[in-house]
């Protein structure tokens, strides 16, 4: 079964949204910095933890597809939860974070469904 998924994750295509989930994590840990949130809000600390936790589950899904398929179902939840966390976590949610948060955890969560999907495609 590991032998279907690691063939899953030489799909150019799962490598590409393995790279861009990679690269939207990070984005959302330094956003903060990057867009210019007001001190160490709730936001501010979340959006560095969901943003390295993103981060590290495509480091995984990239060289260890075969063994972290299972937990692939994970990243459009975090996602989700990128896009509701402005209204959900106590912070200072200006436009600019509100539309940073939407969009990025949209990406995440489109990266996600990619992953997961290239992945249960390759099982049938």
């Amino acid at each position: 079964m590991r032998e279907r998924y690691e063939a899953a994750a030489a799909n150019p295509a799962v490598q590409v949204a393995d790279g861009l989930t990679l690269l939207a994590g990070l984005f959302l840990a330094l956003s903060p910095w990057i867009i210019g949130f007001t001190g160490w809000s709730g936001l501010t600390v979340n959006n560095l933890v969901t943003g390295l936790t993103v981060a590290l589950l495509a480091l995984g899904f990239s060289s260890a597809f075969g063994r972290t398929y299972g937990i692939a179902w994970t990243a459009p939840l975090i996602g989700i939860w990128t896009i509701l966390a402005p209204w959900l976590v106590r912070g200072a949610a200006t436009s600019q974070t509100i539309f940073t948060n939407v969009i990025v955890g949209a990406i995440i969560t489109i990266l996600g469904l990619i992953t997961l999907g290239m992945g249960m495609a390759r099982r049938r």
